[in-house]
């Protein structure tokens, strides 16, 4: 029995919907056009080792790849592509010959997360020349002639994670570098540099120092070198560990190995506090973003809100200290926990048993010393020129008349003084006075002596001139220190 005509027109009749629905979808999508010197797959395209002096042109806008290594390009201008490349992540340009690159260069391929220039013939990274490169996480620089670094050459980039920078012809480290949010690598080595700051570098935390690769640089042979490179060593840092047979410093314009120099063993220093203060200690692990958990020194595991409120463990796994006192020093030993390694870190707290900056606090010792000198000089200089004038300044002043009385004249003389009852002829009865001489002229000396070979000023006797000290006559012998009795 065949089936009714009518129902047979109904199974036919979708297929040519079904058909036009095809050729509608296909006329919407863009076609598919691959340059004539690249291989694609998909969304990717390998256009290397051809030979291209420039970049394919009508590439499409859905490529997520393209590897241009191993050409001849020489310079990359802002139009190297007139079709913007919005979904472009990957993009490698390492063995060519490119000596420029245009500050706008990057601007059709803003989501560019990937981008090998190694092996090039770059010689400066100029202001802002990755600064369109936001989403950009790991770049590759190495094998060039790159000698200055512009400071903003890098700014803006947050994203950045890995940078290298070896074999080039870097003298300067590149400190503004480091500071990058989320960089976990940077390879210096094999470059120029010959110093480093070391007070910064020991400041970076341990995730940041373990990707920071140093080999092969003339550096000049330090003690400040060695303390730093055995800090790393201790921490079992990547740089010292992998690579520390490269590690050498110039002393004398010969290499020596910086673990052999004749300088103080490294020890890891404890953090100190006082009394009161607030402390924050980091749990420095290798790597970042791993989880952490906190023991006391009597193997209690410190809560994020501890009962007591003095110390508790915070949002980024550090401890933090509201109000040190004596009891929390000790070791506390830091438990890290993370995806590819675990860790474990121990740190020693000292506290001292006196506050530093509280508001009855003594002066400082030192400043208090300070004070004290100062007020000494001020004293000594107001007791110099500011006391009242003595009897030196004020005999300028006394009548002429008495610039000639001296003790030759009174003291000395010979006159008697005695009663007028009484008889004069004995000698017993002459009052006797004791006179101590004091210097009264420029011939004598601040003792009381005369000078030697120095006339006495005394008043001159008829026919006779000055005598001379050595005058048997002279007075000399009065002026002496023993006393007169008269």
């Amino acid at each position: 029995m065949q089936p009714p005509r009518d129902l047979r027109g109904l199974w036919l009749l979708p297929l040519p919907w079904f058909l036009l629905l095809g050729e509608v979808a296909r006329a919407g999508r863009p076609g598919f056009s691959c340059p004539a010197a690249c291989l694609c797959a998909s969304n990717i395209l390998s256009c290397s080792k051809q030979q291209l002096p420039n970049v394919p042109h009508a590439l499409p806008s859905y490529t997520a790849q393209l590897d241009l290594s191993h050409n001849n390009l020489s310079r990359l201008r802002a139009e190297w592509t007139p079709t913007r490349l919005p979904h472009l992540h990957s993009l490698l340009l390492s063995h060519n010959h490119l000596h420029f690159i245009s500050s706008e260069a990057f601007s059709p391929v803003p989501n560019l997360r990937y981008l090998d220039l190694s092996s090039n013939q770059l010689r400066t990274l100029e202001e802002a020349l990755f600064s369109e490169l936001q989403a950009l996480e790991v770049l590759l620089l190495y094998n060039n002639r790159i000698g200055p670094v512009d400071r903003s050459a890098f700014e803006d980039m947050a994203q950045l994670q890995k940078l290298y920078l070896s074999q080039n012809l870097i003298s300067r480290f590149p400190l503004e570098l480091v500071r990058l949010p989320k960089l976990t690598l940077l390879d210096l080595s094999a470059n120029r540099l010959k110093t480093l700051p070391v007070s910064d570098l020991q400041k970076l935390p341990a995730w940041v120092k373990n990707g920071l690769y140093l080999h092969n640089n003339p550096l000049l042979c330090t003690c400040e070198l060695y303390q730093l490179f055995a800090h790393w060593q201790r921490r079992q840092l990547s740089p010292v560990v992998d690579f520390q047979e490269d590690l050498h410093c110039l002393s004398a314009k010969k290499p020596h190995s910086v673990f052999n120099l004749n300088c103080s063993e490294y020890k890891e220093r404890a953090w100190e506090a006082h009394l009161g203060d607030t402390l924050t200690i980091h749990c420095d692990t290798k790597q970042q973003g791993m989880t952490k958990m906190w023991v006391t020194p009597s193997h209690e595991r410190v809560l994020d809100e501890p009962a007591n409120g003095t110390v508790r463990v915070i949002e980024d796994g550090s401890l933090h200290f509201q109000s040190v006192q004596v009891e929390d020093g000790g070791v506390y030993t830091c438990f890290a926990v993370g995806e590819a390694f675990n860790e474990t870190l121990s740190v020693e707290l000292k506290v001292y048993n006196f506050t530093l900056h509280g508001h009855h606090d003594t002066l400082n010792t030192a400043y208090t010393t300070l004070v004290g000198c100062i007020l000494s000089v001020v004293l000594v200089l107001i007791y110099l020129y500011l006391t009242p004038c003595r009897c030196w300044c004020r005999g300028v002043e006394k009548p002429a008349s008495h610039q000639g009385d001296s003790l030759s004249s009174s003291m000395l003389s010979t006159t008697p003084n005695h009663d007028p009852m009484a008889g004069g002829d004995k000698e017993e009865d002459f009052d006797r006075r004791v006179a101590f001489l004091e210097p009264a002229g420029p011939g004598q000396d601040q003792n009381g002596k005369l000078k030697p070979g120095n006339t006495l000023p005394v008043p001159e006797a008829p026919g006779k001139g000055q005598r001379r000290m050595s005058d048997p006559e002279s007075v000399s012998s009065v002026f002496s220190d023993t006393p007169i009795v008269v």
